[in-house]
C-alpha cells in the first residue's frame, strides 16, 4: 500500500525524488527524537571523535620520531602502551554512547521484540568480525603496530579480511547500531552514524600511511638483496 508521498515515474516506478523525500522525512522524524544539545550527546558525539584523531596523531608522531619506543625501552611495549590507552577511551566512548542513549526518548516503531532481535543479532555479528579480526592481526597489528616498525610479513588475507575490508571499524559501528536498536534509540542510531562517518574519515588518513609504510619496507628490501 503507497502513503500520500509515493508517486510512480512515468516508467510505472519511483522516482528518486520521491525517495529522496523518504529518506528526508525519515531523518526529520530520527531527528524530533534526539536533542543534540544535551551534555551527554555532546560528550558521546565527542569520544566518538577524540579516538581516532588520538590514535592516528599519537602514531604519527612515534613514527617520525620514535619517542615513544625510546621512552618505553622497545617499540613493542610502547605499541602496548598506545594499545591499552586506546582500549580504556574505548570503554569511555561505549559508556558515553550507552549514557546519551539513556538520557534521551526511545522510539516506539522500535520498541518491541523483533527490532531486539534484529539489534542483537547486529551486536554478535559485529562482535564476530571485531574479535575475529583481532586475532587475525594480533595486538601490535591492531594497535598500529606497523607505525612502530613492527612490520607484518605479509598482508592478512584469511577471515574476517577475505569478506569485508577494515572489518575491525565496520564491526565496531554494527555493534553500535546493534546496541541502539536493541535499545530502541534515535539517539544511538544518529551516534551510530557519526561513528560510521569517523571511521571513514580515519580509514581515508590511515590506509595511504600505511601502504607507505610498506612501500618503503619494500623498495628497503631490494635495496638490500
Amino acid at each position: 500500500m503507497r502513503g500520500p508521498w509515493v508517486a510512480p515515474d512515468c516508467c510505472g516506478g519511483f522516482s528518486n525524488l520521491d525517495f529522496r523525500q523518504a529518506d528526508l522525512r525519515a531523518m526529520t522524524r530520527l531527528l524530533g527524537y534526539v536533542d543534540p544539545s544535551d551534555d551527554r550527546f555532546v560528550a558521546a558525539v565527542l569520544a566518538i571523535a577524540f579516538n581516532p584523531l588520538f590514535w592516528n596523531v599519537v602514531a604519527r608522531w612515534e613514527h617520525k620520531t620514535r619517542r615513544l619506543s625510546r621512552a618505553f625501552g622497545s617499540p613493542r611495549l610502547a605499541c602496548y602502551a598506545l594499545g591499552g590507552a586506546v582500549l580504556l577511551l574505548n570503554v569511555l566512548r561505549s559508556h558515553c554512547f550507552t549514557q546519551a542513549m539513556l538520557s534521551q526518548p526511545r522510539m516506539e516503531s522500535l520498541d518491541g521484540r523483533a527490532a531486539y532481535g534484529a539489534g542483537l543479532a547486529l551486536l554478535a555479528g559485529g562482535s564476530v568480525f571485531v574479535l575475529s579480526s583481532f586475532l587475525a592481526l594480533g595486538f601490535t597489528g591492531t594497535f598500529l603496530g606497523d607505525y612502530f616498525g613492527i612490520l607484518m610479513e605479509a598482508r592478512v588475507t584469511r577471515f574476517p579480511f577475505s569478506v569485508l575490508d577494515n572489518p575491525m571499524y565496520w564491526g565496531s559501528t554494527a555493534v553500535y547500531l546493534g546496541w541502539a536498536v536493541m535499545h530502541a534509540s534515535p539517539a544511538g542510531l544518529l551516534l551510530t552514524l557519526v561513528v560510521a562517518v569517523i571511521y571513514k574519515v580515519a580509514i581515508l588518513f590511515e590506509e595511504p600511511f600505511t601502504a607507505a609504510i610498506y612501500r618503503q619496507k619494500a623498495s628497503q628490501a631490494r635495496r638490500r638483496s
